[in-house]
């Protein structure tokens, strides 16, 4: 079996820093991925708001660097969470992030990159072809 996505999409609201009881960071972050395309002689617009679960690192940097309105690439494997709410059997399917890549504004060029293995310093101001990831 094989399960990777990868979305382009902005926050729409502030990432939510968490923690587990044994101290992991867990970042949630909904993201809005709009997908454009012709209808007829008109074109129409798709949004989907999507849940993505950060972990470790990545989730702290993601709570630091970004907010909402900013552009994300993130890319990761799909998962349902099945639970009962009030009798009602409910379930969402959300993505779980491998890495997070900020990306820029529509005014400015560059990217920066956050993988679980960075430090606790700010992302990189421009990546080059050098790098693994």
């Amino acid at each position: 079996m094989f399960n990777k996505i990868i979305l382009i999409g902005n926050l729409t609201k502030d990432p939510d820093v968490r923690y587990t009881p044994g101290g992991t960071p867990v970042t949630t972050m909904r993201l809005a991925v709009t997908s454009k395309y012709k209808q007829g002689d008109e074109m129409k617009e798709d949004t989907l708001f999507i849940d993505a679960v950060v972990f470790g690192k990545q989730a702290e940097s993601c709570g630091q660097y970004l907010s909402k309105g900013n552009p994300v690439l993130v890319e990761g494997r799909l998962r349902e969470r099945k639970w009962e709410s009030e009798g009602t059997q409910r379930s969402k399917v959300e993505v779980i992030t491998s890495s997070v890549r900020f990306l820029p504004k529509r005014e400015s060029r560059q990217a920066s990159t956050v993988d679980s293995g960075t430090s606790d310093t700010a992302p990189p101001d421009e990546i080059s072809d050098l790098e693994p990831f």
